[in-house]
């Protein structure tokens, strides 16, 4: 589940549209499939912006196309913009068989609502092009990473994946893990902007923040950055850690952070890649094994002025 302090509705289910991962020509038929479902006659007229510009980016799309082409799930997955979902679910939420994630339409508007104040009162990030740092664009983005964390459950239940922590904690991995390796660094930076909106509404940390089962939500923010920072130091230190986003303290562990995620997620998946997929997929994991051993060395080799620094 996608936490946070959104408020959502209970509608009637209606007209279903399906719209079905595209490209994904699994080798073995038995695979589970990941389709994306909006049912329009349950959406309000106040949310159908929010979903028309979901919709058109293809977003949640692309995440299942992803899955569709390089994994062979159990079961199938349904992927529901609706209002008809379960009592108490307002925002992103995947069941706890990880056969259906529920994306409530208010939840979008209520992303885009927050993001539309972060692109009137927030300097664009230098990483961000600045034709893409607008409402419209930055909700898409934000909400591909949501929809990343949210295929995280859906694997980790379908899949039966061992966790060797918080389960929110690794589903935010894959939301990195997937959408840094497989669309860029846009993402993880409009989640970062959400999310680090949404820290400053909540104000002070409560004790049932503090006490859940997802990180705090400033902590959240800067994890992002990390794995996004850790993946290409040459290319985001300065944009990131010199401009202030990333504080300096933190930047030297994220390269062997980022190399420990994506060997990790590489590891665990690899015993379900699909036919298909299984040349590349054994590839990318002993590439992802290879650089986390060199980053642990580096790493090492630096550890004591580090401590020294701190």
């Amino acid at each position: 589940m996608w936490r946070t302090p959104f408020a959502g509705a209970l509608l009637i289910a209606g007209l279903t549209v399906v719209s079905c991962a595209a490209g994904s020509d699994k080798a073995d038929d038995a695979n589970g499939e990941v389709t994306v479902v909006y049912e329009d006659d349950t959406i309000k007229p106040k949310d159908q912006q929010a979903v028309t510009v979901i919709r058109k980016s293809r977003v949640l799309e692309q995440v299942a196309d992803w899955v569709n082409d390089s994994v062979a799930l159990p079961h199938d997955l349904v992927v529901k913009v609706t209002d008809k979902v379960p009592p108490g679910v307002t925002d992103a939420v995947t069941q706890p068989d990880g056969r259906t994630v529920f994306v409530p339409p208010p939840f979008l508007t209520q992303i885009q609502e927050v993001l539309g104040k972060v692109v009137k009162t927030v300097e664009r990030p230098a990483p961000f092009p600045p034709a893409s740092y607008n409402t419209d664009d930055l909700t898409a983005l934000s909400t591909q990473f949501v929809f990343g964390h949210e295929m995280g459950h859906a694997l980790q239940r379908q899949l039966l994946l061992a966790n060797l922590g918080l389960e929110e904690d690794a589903a935010d991995g894959f939301a990195s893990f997937y959408t840094v390796n497989e669309v860029g660094p846009g993402p993880s930076l409009a989640a970062a902007l959400l999310f680090d909106e949404i820290a400053r509404e909540e104000g002070k940390l409560t004790l049932e923040g503090l006490s859940s089962d997802h990180p705090v939500t400033q902590q959240r923010v800067f994890n992002f950055l990390c794995y996004l920072e850790g993946s290409d130091p040459e290319k985001f230190y300065a944009p990131l850690v010199d401009a202030g986003y990333l504080p300096k303290t933190r930047a030297p562990l994220c390269p062997q952070a980022w190399a420990m995620l994506d060997f990790g997620w590489w590891t665990r998946l690899q015993p379900h890649f699909s036919d298909a997929f299984k040349d590349q997929g054994d590839k990318t994991q002993a590439t992802a094994r290879d650089h986390l051993i060199a980053e642990m060395k580096a790493f090492a080799k630096e550890l004591d002025k580090l401590r020294q620094e701190q």
